[in-house]
């Protein structure tokens, strides 16, 4: 948390940083975008040594678009005085674009396509990150501004090649941040800093203003704390752009739950110092879905391995060549040398025209083979199969970064958008993801999973930020009182008995203990989401009692538990009938204002009755 003080009174910024919670406090004049500002440049300040910025929060920067936003209105602006970070090889107008080089540097007049209309739509940016040198690697280690370091254990790598601004928004300097995937790079980073990375469909977003690595299947993606302010960035990056040869129009609709999950056949390969603990959060995560309620088929995943090896291991690297071979034979021996290795590799003489084709025409039999087995499903699979230290990685450059993309490279060359989501931790503070694969016209399907996935999340999700407060109370001598301590929770939809999320409560050691109801001073709204949600406000006049279960929980799970709530939900104090309060679930008013009322009902079993 980082205390500021705006109009003599103290709040805290916390170190996660959302669109909503800013909207928040924005529109009740509790802060301004000024403060907001002021405390990310502090804090980029105070993390300069993990090498996250090339150019970092500054003033000087950030103050133009904060005057021209004194100038909005923020009811015309969804994204007014949100904080985002951009990738350094897309262009911000007149700051240098390095693209991880300093000698290849040069200094745009205009904004990228996507920047432009974020910042159209009131966001503010902050400063261009560090990445793996001209977006090739996915370790986040191959940069001559210095390796980035993983958010939560420094001596581990950050994932690349979006490296800084994954950590950027993991650390608090950002409320969200722009990088770029062409063969995991808005995927990898997210997992190991424990955030959503939201790859659309190509050319969904516009790539004009982008570095181009493998120009037909670069994408420009968003890191944030939840899918829905992915989804938020989303609607604002999306759509055909006029001047930009590679964008096209791809709809995403009204959010859906697939018809069935696809999962690999057979047991997958792990890598790394903690590859054993990546293989069983796998096996965790694979049980947490098969209580899903949804169909699971398992698919023999082959076919995508073999797909990966045409993006490094054929003549698609010399796609990397043809947009950056010149500057490296202008320039011999200036770039990172793991990536000038790599660059050069593009020019072998065996990728000749007729290698392309061959390559082109097997690629296309294997998109249709896979368009057929995704058509209404998703595919979900580990976004990394373990992770390194920034040493192992230095030591071993190529290997290492080869196994980062053993369960990424496929996606884009296959032509499927996807979305990476935190799925507990592996080992304490190293986090593990899942990724959620969809064709490329049905992105409202891998967001459907993902919203019930996430809503469904185990106590795992966080179980690093338990063990790290355990240890603190063990340092005072006290482990025994918090293995035991407990916290009532008050839930009144999804997690009571009988319904879907009743098995995340059990999975957290919750045990029921009576049913109760609110004081009569809330209402109860049906939020428009597949599945529908609950979502319990508190009234400042009138009211009414809503019927609620009040369950006992783990206080060792209770920080889990509250992570894995997508927003507008949230835990809160909850005023029981007798005047109690206690820990439970709440929404916040911007979603109740266009949601249906159903506090007439009384209950959510009353809304969605429980099918007998």
């Amino acid at each position: 948390m980082t205390k500021i003080r705006e109009n003599d009174v103290d709040t805290e910024l916390p170190l996660e940083l959302t669109i909503s919670w800013l909207r928040d406090k924005y529109g009740k004049g509790e802060l301004t975008p000024h403060e907001v500002m002021a405390a990310i440049v502090q804090r980029a300040a105070d993390d300069a040594g993990m090498n996250l910025w090339i150019t970092p929060p500054s003033v000087a920067l950030i103050q133009p678009y904060l005057d021209a936003l004194a100038e909005r209105n923020p009811a015309d602006a969804p994204l007014w005085g949100i904080p985002f970070a951009i990738k350094d090889n897309i262009d911000l107008a007149g700051v240098p674009t390095t693209a991880g080089c300093e000698e290849y540097a040069y200094t745009p007049s205009e904004h990228a396509g996507v920047v432009e209309r974020l910042i159209a739509a009131g966001a503010i940016p902050v400063g261009k990150t560090n990445l793996d040198q001209f977006a090739t690697g996915l370790v986040g280690a191959r940069s001559p501004y210095g390796d980035a370091h993983n958010a939560l254990r420094p001596e581990l790598i950050s994932g690349g090649s979006s490296s800084g601004s994954a950590v950027a928004v993991a650390r608090g300097q950002a409320a969200f941040s722009l990088g770029t995937d062409t063969a995991g790079s808005g995927r990898v980073p997210a997992a190991l800093n424990r955030l959503v990375g939201y790859k659309p469909s190509l050319g969904a977003w516009p790539t004009k203003g982008v570095v181009p690595a493998c120009a037909s299947l670069d994408c420009v993606t968003v890191f944030a704390h939840s899918l829905d302010d992915a989804l938020a960035v989303d609607s604002v990056a999306r759509g055909l752009h006029a001047e930009d040869p590679w964008s096209r129009s791809v709809r995403r609709d009204e959010t859906e739950l697939p018809q069935t999950l696809l999962l690999p056949d057979g047991p997958l390969g792990f890598y790394g110092p903690y590859a054993a603990e990546y293989e069983a959060a796998w096996g965790r995560a694979v049980e947490q879905l098969q209580e899903l309620n949804l169909p699971i088929a398992y698919v023999d995943v082959t076919m995508f391995a073999q797909a990966a090896a045409i993006l490094y291991e054929g003549p698609w690297v010399a796609e990397r060549w043809a947009a950056l071979g010149g500057f490296i034979e202008a320039n011999p021996g200036i770039a990172y040398p793991v990536t000038e290795k790599i660059l050069r590799s593009g020019s072998a003489a065996e990728y000749d025209a007729a290698s392309v084709f061959q390559a082109m025409h097997k690629l296309q039999r294997f998109k249709l083979e896979a368009r057929k087995l995704l058509q209404g499903a998703v595919l979900v699979m580990p976004t990394c199969g373990g992770t390194w230290t920034r040493e192992q990685v230095l030591a071993d450059p190529i290997q290492t970064n080869r196994e980062m993309g053993r369960y990424t490279n496929h996606c884009n060359l296959l032509d499927w958008c996807a979305v990476a989501v935190p799925a507990g931790d592996a080992a304490p503070l190293t986090p593990f993801g899942i990724t959620l694969f969809g064709v490329a016209e049905e992105e409202h399907l891998i967001c459907g999973a993902a919203e019930l996935i996430l809503a469904g999340a185990s106590a795992v999700s966080e179980a690093a930020s338990a063990s790290e407060g355990a240890s603190l109370f063990a340092d005072a001598g006290a482990n025994a009182a918090v293995a035991q301590a407990t916290t009532l929770v008050a839930v009144c939809g999804l997690h009571m008995r009988g319904y879907p999320l009743e098995k995340q409560m059990r999975g957290c050691g919750a045990r029921f203990i009576r049913e109760d109801e609110t004081a009569a001073k809330y209402s109860l709204v049906k939020l428009p989401t597949t599945p529908a949600k609950p979502g319990l406000v508190k009234r400042e006049q009138g009211g009414a009692a809503i019927a609620l279960e009040v369950w006992e929980m783990p206080l060792e799970a209770f920080g889990g538990f509250v992570a894995a709530i997508p927003a507008p939900l949230g835990i809160g104090k909850v005023e029981l009938r007798d005047g109690t309060e206690v820990p439970g679930f709440v929404c916040e008013a911007y979603a109740a204002a266009g949601a249906e009322d159903v506090t007439a009902l009384g209950g959510w079993r009353q809304v969605v009755p429980l099918q007998s």
